[in-house]
């Protein structure tokens, strides 16, 4: 028959102070029982490992298959580890090396690598402290350890089980945040590959595409981006789909997405401090272009030439970006096909630009120009006069015409004269 263990529970304050890493709560408790439980149970570790691995994949579905590999290798090893430094910890608190943190955390780590469940992992320490407790339960009772000294072990069991599960936590977390940083700079190069001018090659794209876990779309709309006065750039980013690319901390803001339809609605909604340009639908293979004209239309915006609205479309101002796509040719063209007007005062070359435009226009109609320009139909004949003697037979050359009517339309949007400088 057993001899029944000392009844002695060993105070906490026996114990090293809790500065130590190996001073945990749970081992503590463990080592409050007598020694003589530790050099009685210690022959039925292996079998109570077993246990707990058995009970855990028989309650546990994600464990009921043979845990095989690296994960497979590190759950057992965290099961033994966890019976022995439990036992140690009986005997001596110190015993009890602070390895079992860093194994637990690395548990953690690998359930997220392997893209388990924590769920499920914290679901196994418990099936596998209560078998724990099974077994230990009916040892001590063979013993005839006294009721107190079982509920310590109890105690001691669950406690170890929190302090497990939350190292394993702490390490799927840190994982995870890793995982996540890495994605994102990851996917923060795969932004610059895109918009790069000369194009990266698409071998390029498609490697790092993957390694971002970005599906590769066939044609992606770019979204440039610009906070507006008073905008709090701490705030923190919208929440997009992991198919959208987004970049707001870079020298020039923008987003690319494959359904600009569904993530203009985002920002609307979610980027009130921002305006937002949208280019043109293109291949993935020229996104730097949509974002060039993305960005043509945001200057457009801030130089007061389209209006601000919190989404402007490219596609809906290709007239005034195809006019003003070059200034230095919009002078050269001016000065050729409005030369005639550079002798006259400021003011006479923006009343007869106008009307020449108008009569462009209005293709020589002189009631419908008089309407137009809110003038008397004598004072439109008077100004068609001098712009007969000033252009002569340019205004009966189709070219000459169209090369006017460009350049006086440009000036319009520009707010200039047109001659090209700013009228006074």
């Amino acid at each position: 028959m057993n001899h029944p263990a000392s009844s002695r529970i060993r105070r906490p304050e026996a114990a090293p102070e809790r500065g130590t890493a190996s001073a945990s709560p749970a081992l503590t408790l463990w080592f409050s029982l007598p020694a003589d439980v530790a050099k009685r149970f210690r022959p039925h570790m292996g079998t109570v490992a077993g246990k707990i691995l058995t009970e855990i994949q028989g309650s546990v579905p994600e464990y009921a298959q043979p845990l095989e590999g690296q994960f497979g290798a590190v759950i057992t090893r965290a099961i033994e580890k966890a019976v022995v430094s439990c036992i140690d910890s009986i005997e001596d608190l110190r015993a009890a090396e602070d390895d079992w943190v860093e194994l637990f955390r690395e548990v953690g780590r690998r359930v997220f690598l392997d893209g388990r469940s924590l769920n499920s992992l914290q679901a196994a320490y418990r099936v596998g402290g209560r078998a724990a407790w099974r077994y230990i339960s009916a040892f001590g009772q063979a013993l005839r350890l006294p009721a107190p000294m079982l509920c310590v072990t109890a105690e001691a069991i669950f406690a170890y089980v929190d302090e497990i599960s939350s190292c394993s936590v702490e390490g799927y977390t840190m994982a995870q945040a890793r995982a996540a940083g890495t994605l994102e700079r990851r996917r923060h190069r795969l932004l610059e590959l895109i918009l790069a001018t000369p194009p990266s090659s698409p071998q390029t794209i498609a490697s790092m595409a993957a390694a971002a876990n970005w599906p590769l779309p066939d044609r992606v709309t770019v979204v440039a981006l610009e906070p507006r006065d008073g905008h709090d750039l701490e705030h923190p980013a919208p929440s997009v789909p992991d198919d959208v690319l987004l970049d707001l901390e870079g020298a020039r803001p923008c987003l690319v997405t494959a359904d600009p339809a569904r993530d203009l609605r985002t920002l609307r909604t979610e980027m009130t401090g921002w305006r937002a340009a949208v280019g043109p639908s293109v291949r993935l293979a020229d996104a730097a272009t949509s974002l060039h004209w993305a960005y043509r239309t945001m200057d457009l915006v801030r130089r007061g030439i389209v209006e601000d609205a919190p989404i402007t479309r490219a596609g809906e101002h290709l007239s005034k970006l195809w006019l003003l796509l070059d200034e230095f040719l919009l002078d050269e063209l001016t000065r050729q096909a409005l030369e005639p007007l550079d002798g006259l005062t400021p003011k006479q070359q923006v009343r007869l630009g106008e009307t020449l435009l108008a009569w462009l226009d209005c293709d020589g109609s002189t009631p419908e120009i008089a309407g137009r320009l809110k003038i008397h139909p004598q004072t439109v004949r008077y100004r068609l006069s001098q712009l007969v003697d000033l252009f002569g037979n340019k205004l009966s050359s189709s070219s000459a015409k169209f090369d006017m009517q460009v350049a006086l339309r440009a000036h319009r949007l520009l707010g200039t004269r047109p001659p090209g400088e700013d009228a006074s």
